[in-house]
C-alpha cells in the first residue's frame, strides 16, 4: 500500500532527526492537539453529518516537519454481517511532510500530503506556500494533486489577531479557494472537471492559555461557494448536499 511507503518515509525522517538530537544549534519542537468540531469541513465540502474528533501530532526539527492527523466521525459505523455496529470510526488519516525557509519577513514552505481515506481512493498532494509578515499576514498556497485529483487548488488567506486580555487573543481570518480541474473537488453541472473560484471561509477564534504549554481555542467558521460550478460540486460532494456551512468547535493544544 502507498501509505506504508509514506509511513516508512516518516520513520526514516524521524530516525535521521534523532541522530542529531544533541545538536544545540538545531531548533526542535513538537505538539499534540485535538479538535472537537460540529462537522468535518474541508475546502468548503461538508464531509460529516455529525460531530467529529480530529487528533493531530507533529514534530519540527530545524526546517523539517512531520504531522499525522486523523478524523473520527461519530456518525460513521462499521458494517458487520449486514448490520451497523460500534460508535463511530476513523474516516481519514493524513500524513504531511514539510520544509520551511524564511527570508526576512517572507516564509516559504514546501511539502507533501498523503490522504488515507475510508470509502474513497487514497490520494497525494504536493504544495508550496508563501506568507509575508505584515498587516493581515497574507499567504498564498498552491496544492497539486498528482494522484486521484489530477489537478490543482489555490488558497489565499488573510488574518489578524487582536489582543483581548493579557495573553488571550481574538483571531479573525478569511480564505478564498480556486479550483483548477481537480477531480477531488467535484464536478460541474455537466459532470466535468472545471476551473473556477471555489469557496470562501470566514473564521473567528479565541486562544486562551491554560498552562505554560497548553492552550484552549474555541472557534467558529462560515464557508460558502464562490461560483455556480462550485455550488454544484459542493452539493454533490457534501454528505447532506449543503453548500453554505456554519460550523465550530474547540481545539486543545500541547506544545513541547
Amino acid at each position: 500500500m502507498k501509505i506504508t511507503k509514506v509511513f516508512l518515509m516518516v520513520v526514516l525522517i524521524l530516525s535521521i532527526s534523532a541522530t542529531g538530537i544533541y545538536a544545540d544549534d538545531i531548533k526542535k519542537s513538537g505538539y499534540a492537539s485535538m479538535d472537537a468540531m460540529s462537522n468535518y469541513v474541508w475546502r468548503g465540502q461538508k464531509l460529516s453529518n455529525s460531530w467529529v474528533i480530529q487528533p493531530s501530532v507533529g514534530i519540527n526539527y530545524g526546517a523539517f516537519g512531520v504531522n499525522i492527523w486523523s478524523n473520527y466521525d461519530s456518525d460513521r459505523f462499521e458494517v458487520t454481517s449486514g448490520s451497523e455496529s460500534g460508535h463511530g470510526k476513523i474516516t481519514e488519516t493524513d500524513i504531511t511532510l514539510t520544509y520551511t525557509h524564511s527570508i526576512n519577513k517572507l516564509t516559504l514552505t514546501g511539502g507533501y500530503i498523503y490522504y488515507a481515506l475510508e470509502g474513497a481512493n487514497d490520494t497525494q498532494e504536493l504544495f508550496i506556500s508563501a506568507s509575508y509578515d505584515m498587516l493581515l499576514n497574507p499567504s498564498l498556497t498552491v496544492y497539486y494533486d498528482y494522484d486521484e485529483g489530477n489537478g490543482a487548488f489555490i488558497v489565499v488567506a488573510v488574518g489578524h489577531t487582536f489582543p483581548v486580555y493579557k495573553d488571550i487573543g481574538l483571531k479573525l481570518g478569511a480564505t478564498a479557494g480556486y479550483n483548477i480541474r481537480n477531480k477531488v473537488m467535484g464536478f460541474d453541472d455537466d459532470g466535468k472537471r472545471f476551473t473556477n473560484f471555489y469557496n470562501a471561509e470566514l473564521s473567528a477564534s479565541v486562544t486562551i492559555p491554560v498552562h505554560k504549554n497548553i492552550s484552549l481555542t474555541p472557534k467558529i467558521a462560515y464557508s460558502f461557494p464562490l461560483s455556480s460550478d462550485a455550488k454544484e460540486a459542493i452539493r454533490r460532494v457534501s454528505d447532506d448536499g449543503k453548500k453554505n456551512i456554519l460550523y465550530g468547535g474547540v481545539n486543545l493544544t500541547l506544545n513541547f
